[in-house]
């Protein structure tokens, strides 16, 4: 007679609880942010100490605390939010004018091989003219009014958001336009809902570029025969060499054209939030 066999249940191992080694903590990523804004004052620092060393010289390179004085002495008098707010208002009409026309113009294009043909040889002709070449014919154009301040701040920034807008649309994924087709999209409905947001990021980086070759412009169109202007603060400046109003036409430069490039990447970061290579946007 056999013997019954009984089977034992085996109980499953137990699961291991990991314990963090001592010293394992998770380590911090580096403040990056923070670095990023700690160079430039410290390259500040360095400057005013040199400076108040006497190894630079207050006539060749006057220390930022001097320049930091003299703002506010221009700013007591009224004349350098003047000259600030001239500035402004030159370079916010020439971008709006200029961004306009490269948006319309890169559309147009990026669409219509027509379009290329007749516009994008003659704008590559333009866009290879150094400003300074055609600042004398721009001179017996418009004069020295503020038309022809408009003109080379819209001229110098039309080229780069042409240049992206045309970009953008012809790297669109062309899966993506394929899917579309496949499912039906009309035509205009496939432009809005993928060609476009697809190109936005190039566009959006022309925008970028543009701000900088606005101010770019700038410097030059008030260079000549501007009645304000920081521009103008410079050229006045250069006369009488009063190096602290140079240095301060310089920092106010850096300064609105890293404002500008802030306000450009939140805009980014708003209008992009679906991508995942922006922040905002989930992978």
């Amino acid at each position: 007679m056999s013997t019954p066999t009984i089977a034992v249940p085996v109980s499953p191992p137990a699961a291991t609880t990991s314990t963090p080694a001592p010293g394992g903590a998770r380590r911090r990523g580096l403040p990056y942010r923070v670095i990023s804004w700690v160079v430039p004052l410290l390259l500040l620092l360095t400057w005013e100490l040199l400076a108040r060393a006497g190894i630079i010289a207050a006539n060749v390179l006057p220390a930022p605390s001097s320049v930091g004085v003299t703002a506010w002495r221009l700013t007591e008098t009224g004349e350098l939010p003047t000259h600030l707010w001239e500035s402004l208002k030159r370079a916010a009409i020439g971008l709006a004018i200029g961004s306009s026309i490269g948006l319309m113009l890169g559309v147009l294009t990026g669409f219509s091989r027509l379009a290329e043909a007749i516009v994008d040889r003659n704008i590559q002709i333009v866009r290879a003219v150094p400003f300074l070449a055609i600042l004398p014919l721009v001179m017996v154009w418009f004069g020295v009014g503020e038309s022809g301040r408009y003109f080379l701040v819209a001229l110098g920034t039309l080229f780069p958001i042409y240049l992206n807008t045309v970009l953008g649309i012809r790297q669109v994924d062309p899966k993506l336009l394929e899917m579309g087709r496949v499912i039906g999209l009309p035509r205009l409905r496939l432009v809005r809902t993928v060609i476009l947001p697809g190109a936005l990021p190039s566009v959006l980086l022309g925008v970028r570029l543009a701000l900088t070759n606005a101010w770019l412009a700038l410097v030059i169109a008030e260079t000549v025969g501007a009645p304000a202007g920081i521009g103008f603060m410079a050229t006045n400046a250069r006369e009488f060499l009063q190096t602290d109003v140079i240095v301060l036409v310089i920092v106010l430069y850096a300064l609105i054209g890293l404002s500008t490039d802030l306000i450009a990447r939140a805009l980014e970061r708003r209008l992009l939030a679906w991508h995942p290579n922006y922040s905002g946007g989930k992978k």
